[in-house]
């Protein structure tokens, strides 16, 4: 699983034109599944989030979590993270998982930061949507879960 986090001041997903999500303090979150991703390991990566300290305390340093601000998060699911643009000119997306597989993580994803006690709204997933954000510092941070390992 890859994640792209972004400290946002405010972020919206259109489809159609019309808006489905919107947030203000928080963070986007761009959500890559992979093939061979099994979700194991989702409910210590949502804690790791919640608690993730790259919001400034009183003294502009980096030190409080989106816990502490009562932030937000807006889930997008994009399996364009795991484009491979090794060879030739156009992306090959062999390594992202299929829609049958990533839309159950991509909703347990969602459900692991509920339970942390974050508000989530999230995009549509499989839509051409347009994603606005404004990336607050900017901060951007990428996080990658390897796959669990097969046993056998």
């Amino acid at each position: 699983m890859r994640l792209v986090i972004q400290r946002v001041s405010r972020a919206a997903v259109r489809v159609d034109g019309k808006t489905i999500a919107m947030i203000g303090r928080g963070f986007l979150i761009l959500v890559g599944i992979g093939r061979g991703d099994s979700g194991v390991e989702l409910s210590r990566l949502a804690g790791k989030i919640a608690s993730l300290r790259v919001f400034e305390d009183q003294n502009g340093k980096m030190n409080l979590s989106l816990r502490d601000v009562g932030g937000e998060v807006l889930a997008v699911s994009q399996f364009t993270l795991y484009a491979d643009t090794r060879k030739g000119r156009r992306p090959s997306f062999v390594a992202a998982a299929p829609p049958e597989e990533a839309a159950p993580l991509f909703d347990r994803f969602v459900a692991a930061l509920r339970d942390e006690g974050i508000p989530v709204q999230t995009g549509e997933f499989g839509a051409k949507m347009e994603v606005e954000l404004v990336n607050d510092g900017p901060v951007t941070i990428i996080h990658e879960v390897a796959p669990a390992p097969e046993s056998g």
